[in-house]
């Protein structure tokens, strides 16, 4: 009897000390939960995540995605954020997070948290390469605007010997154009504008490839507009930067089937200022508001700068005139033939333009009749546009061949004067 009450006695004292271990067990220290990137750049991002023992510290290890748990960079923080630096461009991490909560109590890993930084952002400055200033993604010679440019068309071109031009914007981030008139807006410094010229080998079937010429670069740096040309290699790999100049042979086939073949001009970076030149002042032709307002795919092209925060200023396209398109045969002759003078003629033929001194023709599309000059001028624009003439037709520079159709709209146009 006296055993039996013993060992109920410890068996009583066991469970006593059990209950006080008990009360005594810290708290499992619980693990990160909710993580997310309030901020991706293209070299940082900014993490968070939800706990909620404001005493916790907390190891957050980084690394490429797919990479091994203990081979990656940790990082120790008593914050549950943290903003991390120096990552690389365009790459998939991953992400794991740990909560200690004391000594000898840490929580177990997270759940993986994975992301992808960015694209770099364009460089405004004349690299030796066009690669290098990251005005396309993926493969260059698919011509897929980075992530920061955006494409633009005009309702009327410029003639370059048929040759086909993709045109390109890139604003610095987080800026934007303002708006200006009718004409151009105005960029902020660090804009970038660049225009590809290409051909199709055969224009009856575009998936037969290219052969990509040139990309023609403005900069706007410090105020002042800078030109400069690179020229692609043979196998459209990159382009090198090139300010002399030079002549590509060029073929193709055209929509009707026939063979044709030139030998285009590359311009030289003097070239480029003698049509880029109002009043000795380096100026983009292009991208006025007038010329841009037009549907494209269905939605109006100034519409989508200010939606997408590329202009400011601008309420409605229908605050700017439009440059008519010359191939629209719905709108009148005058109208059609004048546009394709501004585009083809006007960065010249204006006040302040490189040939105001020997002529008096005025081109601009919003000059009325009289001032244009037209009239007077008639036959000189025939004989200088009816042929190509090294150094006398026009445009003076830019084609080595002549324009059937512009030409036969302008003459059309000048018998009815």
């Amino acid at each position: 009897m006296k055993k039996f009450a013993l060992a109920f006695l410890l068996l009583g004292l066991l469970m006593t000390s059990c209950k006080n271990d008990d009360d005594a067990l810290i708290a499992q220290c619980e693990i990160p939960s909710g993580i997310n990137a309030n901020d991706i750049s293209f070299n940082s991002v900014s993490l968070n995540w939800n706990y909620t023992d404001a005493s916790a510290t907390f190891v957050v290890e980084i690394g490429l995605n797919g990479f091994t748990q203990g081979s990656g960079n940790s990082i120790n923080t008593s914050n549950s954020s943290l903003q991390i630096n120096n990552l690389s461009a365009n790459t998939s991490y991953q992400v794991y997070i740990k909560a200690n909560c004391g000594v000898n109590n840490e929580s177990l890993w997270s759940d993986v948290y994975s992301f992808t930084t960015l694209a770099e952002p364009v460089v405004a400055e004349f690299k030796q390469n066009l690669s290098e200033l990251n005005l396309f993604s993926g493969t260059l010679s698919d011509l897929n605007p980075s992530m920061y440019a955006f494409e633009y068309k005009l309702n009327t071109e410029l003639f370059t010997d048929y040759a086909h031009k993709q045109r390109l914007i890139a604003l610095p981030i987080g800026e934007s154009m303002t708006y200006d008139g009718d004409g151009l807006p105005i960029f902020p410094d660090n804009t970038v504008i660049a225009k590809t010229f290409y051909y199709y080998n055969d224009e009856r079937d575009h998936s037969l490839g290219k052969h990509i010429i040139e990309t023609r670069i403005l900069l706007k740096l410090n105020g002042e507009w800078q030109t400069g040309d690179y020229k692609w290699n043979e196998a459209a790999t990159d382009a090198v930067l090139d300010l002399n100049g030079s002549a590509v042979p060029v073929s193709w086939i055209d929509v009707h089937g026939t063979q044709k073949s030139l030998t285009y001009q590359i311009p030289s970076n003097t070239d480029c200022f003698t049509c880029h030149n109002t009043y000795n002042i380096v100026t983009p032709i292009g991208p006025k508001l007038r010329t841009l307002n037009f549907d494209v795919n269905g939605t109006n092209q100034l519409q989508k700068l200010i939606n997408n925060a590329h202009i400011s200023g601008l309420d409605s396209p229908s605050s700017v005139a439009i440059l008519p398109n010359w191939e629209d045969e719905n709108i009148s002759l005058e109208e059609r033939a004048r546009a394709y003078l501004d585009v083809n003629c006007a960065h010249c033929h204006i006040p302040g333009g490189f040939c105001e001194l020997e002529s008096n023709l005025d081109l601009d599309f919003s000059a009325t009749y009289d001032d244009s000059k037209i009239f007077e001028n008639r036959f000189t624009i025939r004989a200088r546009m009816n042929a190509y003439i090294p150094g006398f037709s026009m445009p003076y520079i830019g084609t080595v061949s002549k324009h059937d159709e512009g030409v036969d709209l302008v003459f059309e146009y000048l018998d009815t004067l």
